[in-house]
């Protein structure tokens, strides 16, 4: 009798484990695309996940497995976590009201083990014949989100999008720290194609409308575009590799490893202030090699934001990219560097901010998009955080650019500045075009006025020179940039146990 009964879970377990029918198994294949619990061997340390918490949820409809979704627990870079991750073989991963239920209790879970939250999506949405129990109610799906903004800055939630992630549960995605995308098959969207032709008459593809390279280069919803669901994995755990498990813990060390090979940082910087360098060389003379990960690398290109280590401990680096638009802040840049910021500061990760930036752009365009409100956003995530920040001006740093990038009015630990450094309201051409544009004018001979503008220009110069800008200690230190590396090193171990509250209060009104 026992020996039946164990014959018998067996082959229930089994018949859970191999998800749906075989012919979804070889859609998922032709599409390249993983079962769901292919993934989960992928993600978890030795292949394993010790701990799948109701497998058997709906087991007696027959054919809904798991209800569509394995929620686990097991150890990722030795560090426990706990993960969803829908399976797509059956009724294309959609939710009922015990898929709904399986993501609230990990959730959960993971809030009471303070440990990361890893959503693996591959989601056609709501079944719409279970909405009522499911879409409404006190532990309906609205209790999902709700749950995630709960955990925001508590916990890291990573989101590894493999396809389809639609209508509200789109918001999956947007509620996480991080989102990966793999190329060609993950899509977002609020409305689907069909609906959108059908309700607003626009004729569009999923691609799109909700692809992963769209999301990752043009909304800014996407962080990481990966080319395949081997390399969507290895992402996130290489994400998870900068963040302790929770915000009460520091974040992990590894091993020192010195900066890739490469020209010395004083041959990267030109002495010309108009002149464009790649501020991806630099940041490589930084810090430990192959230490970089970026977060959205595709989106709002003239600003760079990402993780790296020096000496072996975790920094979160802001940098303008004068190779695209002269590292100019818009409207979006402004938006990524503030979020950016933001999951730094949650988890105690460092700020490195690295300036070589014109300002913020003008113009109609920027201002109808709201680059002033944009701005003030990516100011107040700057300026509330209570991390050790480190702002270094590499070249230039003019108007609320100086601001933006952690200049000396928002008390970064220190303002250090390289000898090409300059600070100013605005550069050399423009400032002297603004105040001395009727007499140049005036001027007839163009050998004069040339030799003119240049007298003023220089002048100008010698008044934002950066030795005075020291001598008035409004930075608080001019480095080489062959000694930089090794000042960070010692600057943030000293600022290690640095301790502070911004300000007393409820919480701010966020500009937006």
């Amino acid at each position: 009798m026992v020996a039946k009964l164990e014959n018998q879970l067996k082959e229930k377990i089994d018949q859970i484990e191999a998800g749906g029918p075989q012919k979804y198994h070889e859609k998922n294949s032709s599409q390249n695309k993983m079962f769901v619990r292919d993934r989960l061997r992928l993600l978890f340390d030795n292949g394993e996940y010790s701990v799948e918490d109701a497998k058997f949820a709906n087991n007696q409809a027959g054919d809904l497995p798991a209800d569509g979704v394995v929620t686990a627990i097991g150890k990722l870079g030795g560090k426990t976590v706990c993960v969803m991750a829908n399976d797509s073989t059956v009724k294309a991963g959609s939710w009922g009201a015990r898929t709904v239920e399986k993501i609230i209790r990990i959730q959960e879970t993971a809030q009471k083990l303070k440990v990361p939250m890893l959503y693996l999506v591959d989601s056609a949405g709501a079944r719409i014949t279970d909405q009522i129990d499911m879409f409404p109610n006190r532990r309906g799906a609205g209790k999902i989100f709700y749950n995630q903004v709960k955990m925001s800055g508590m916990i890291p939630q990573v989101c590894i999008l493999f396809g389809p992630s639609a209508a509200g549960g789109a918001y999956i995605p947007a509620f996480c720290d991080i989102v990966i995308m793999v190329d060609q098959n993950a899509s977002m969207y609020l409305g689907s194609p069909r609906m959108a032709e059908k309700v607003i008459g626009e004729k569009v593809t999923l691609e799109e409308m909700g692809g992963a390279r769209m999301h990752c280069s043009v909304s800014g919803c996407g962080d990481v575009l990966a080319v395949d669901e081997t390399e969507a994995i290895e992402e996130a755990k290489r994400y998870l590799s900068y963040f302790p498990s929770n915000y009460k813990l520091k974040a992990p060390e590894v091993d020192a490893i010195a900066p890739k090979e490469g020209r010395e940082l004083e041959a990267i910087v030109p002495e010309n202030q108009n002149v464009p360098f790649d501020m991806y060389e630099f940041i490589d003379g930084l810090i430990d090699e192959g230490s970089f990960f970026e977060m959205k690398k595709l989106f709002a290109q003239e600003i760079v934001t990402g993780f790296g280590r020096i000496e072996g401990k975790p920094v979160g680096i802001i940098a303008n990219q004068p190779k695209v638009k002269g590292g100019v802040l818009f409207v979006d840049s402004a938006d990524k560097a503030a979020r950016f910021i933001t999951l730094c500061d949650a988890f105690s990760i460092p700020l490195l901010f690295l300036s070589d930036v014109p300002g913020f752009m003008i113009g109609t365009k920027v201002e109808r998009a709201g680059i002033i409100r944009h701005g003030a956003k990516l100011i107040a995530a700057m300026s509330d955080v209570t991390v050790p920040k480190i702002s270094v001006i590499v070249r230039k740093a003019y108007g609320a650019g100086l601001y933006a990038m952690a200049g000396p009015a928002f008390e970064p630990d220190c303002c250090i500045a390289l000898p090409t450094a300059q600070i100013a309201v605005m550069g050399p051409e423009a400032a002297v075009n603004a105040v001395y544009s009727n007499k140049i004018n005036e001027i007839e001979d163009v050998k004069e006025r040339i030799q003119f503008v240049q007298q003023k220009q220089q002048e100008y110069k010698e008044h934002i020179d950066i030795y005075k800008l020291a001598s008035e200690m409004i930075i608080d230190d001019i480095v080489s940039p062959s000694a930089l590396r090794d000042e960070l090193k010692n600057r943030f171990a000293f600022y290690e146990n640095k301790e502070m509250v911004f300000s007393e209060r409820k919480h701010p009104v966020y500009p937006v």
